[in-house]
């Protein structure tokens, strides 16, 4: 991990009779790979695990199934059990002329919050990990443990505590020498892996400003008040609307502006700043939810260069998901000109005029090749700084503080529960209010 000036330190009924499962529990796989991984040759059929059923995962099961010409969906794992019909269903839906794509028994269908576990544990090679990601570093861990290749769906946590679990286990997945591939898709688009190419061989100087924009409308609204059906517990009403509490996803920075973030560091060549400030709040009614509506963030490098992260997830207002980054000898900018062009402007012009081909693809096509080479890709590192940086800007925002990389990557502040059971009371916690909210 590389820092500015130093390195870092560090159902309702659906599940009875397994509603409960320990966040911090350490999984063993009754099927483990070999610490040593070797080559996948192509009559080696490699068997999908997929945890979170909804439609970010279901997208990436569709671009796992059509990476590689030997692989079979083989079990599925959602703690709704409708979730995995309707994303199976839109699947076969999908591959209608490859059934041999599909082995999805019904007694590997699993519902609950223990369902990761038991499709780790039903014989799959590979696993996709697209739940909300406040259960991301739990599922990540038991996964790494039972030797399975992954890939996790951005972000990596939602508190420090989980990024430096993430970060433990992307150690043990180098040692295991199995492949982990991020979902911050922007690295895997032609367009940007050029420009950014461009920008760090010097094409615009050093960079001195960079100014990121993620100005959207709402990406998952709270339920209307009072249309929670009675009865119904809060981990489960929490889970249905999980975009809307901060332990689930993490804010609109942390779950959807960290692409943007992502590109930032990856400007910076992946060194984080040295400390942020922040001003965010909540303009709109969110009813139960307890996550910000806009937050800006003002990233600083010990070097003097600063980045600018503009975030609103706001109906009716300017819309804008682009990235600007200023130079001494000229500028780049990602998403000009009505969202499209990628290009230089200064002394020495430049203009990506190459493929397109689709980054989510592109992401899982080489993931699955580095398996079948073993020669494992790992985004581990630069995924846990992203998602770090990204929980930084929200802990200043909250706090109304100026938070260092230290402090953030330290933090104690620890929003998923340790123990986690469907019917258990969990009251939200209350939206942060700046200059009140303490730093833990």
């Amino acid at each position: 991990m590389m820092h500015d000036s130093a390195p870092a330190s560090t159902r309702r009924d659906f599940l009875k009779a397994s509603s409960s499962t320990a966040i911090g529990a350490t999984l063993v796989s009754s099927l483990p790979f070999p610490t040593e991984t070797s080559a996948a040759g192509p009559g080696d059929k490699l068997k999908i695990g997929f945890i979170g059923c909804g439609g970010r995962g279901t997208g990436a099961a569709n671009q796992a199934l059509s990476a590689d010409s030997n692989v079979e969906l083989y079990a599925m794992g959602d703690v709704f059990d409708e979730k995995i019909e309707k994303s199976l269903d839109t699947l076969q839906r999908q591959f209608p002329d490859q059934p041999h794509k599909f082995n999805v028994a019904k007694e590997r269908q699993f519902t609950g919050l223990d369902a990761y576990q038991k499709v780790i544990r039903s014989g799959v090679d590979v696993v996709i990990l697209t739940t909300p990601p406040g259960f991301r570093p739990l599922h990540f861990k038991a996964a790494v443990e039972a030797g399975k290749h992954c890939f996790l769906e951005k972000p990596m946590a939602t508190d420090a505590p989980g990024v430096r679990s993430v970060i433990e286990s992307v150690k043990k997945a180098k040692e295991k020498k199995l492949a982990v591939c991020a979902g911050f898709c922007w690295r895997y688009d032609a367009a940007r892996r050029a420009i950014f190419k461009e920008v760090h061989h010097g094409r615009i100087g050093e960079i001195k400003t960079i100014y990121a924009t993620y100005l959207t409308g709402p990406v998952k609204p709270m339920a209307p008040a009072g249309t929670r059906p009675a009865g119904m517990s809060d981990v489960e009403w929490q889970v249905r609307n999980w975009y809307n509490f901060g332990w689930l996803s993490g804010d609109g920075l942390v779950e959807q502006a960290v692409h943007s973030v992502d590109k930032i560091a990856w400007a910076m060549k992946d060194r984080m700043p040295f400390k942020c400030t922040a001003v965010g709040g909540r303009m709109t009614p969110n009813h139960e939810g307890n996550i910000y509506d806009h937050i800006e963030v003002n990233y600083e490098w010990s070097s003097g260069v600063r980045a600018f992260m503009a975030q609103r997830q706001i109906t009716g207002c300017h819309g804008e998901n682009r990235d600007y980054i200023y130079g001494s000898k000229g500028n780049a900018y990602v998403g000009r000109r009505g969202g499209s062009a990628v290009e230089i402007i200064g002394a020495s012009p430049w203009k990506y005029t190459g493929p397109t081909p689709d980054m989510h693809q592109v992401e899982h096509d080489e993931f699955f090749a580095s398996v079948r080479a073993g020669r494992p890709v790992n985004d581990g590192d630069r995924m846990a700084t992203s998602t770090m940086m990204s929980i930084m800007g929200r802990m200043a925002a909250y706090t109304g503080q100026e938070i260092t990389w230290e402090q953030a990557l330290n933090s104690q502040e620890k929003l998923v529960p340790d123990q986690l059971s469907w019917d258990m009371n969990l009251p939200m916690a209350p939206l942060a209010v700046p200059g009140q909210k303490k730093f833990v």
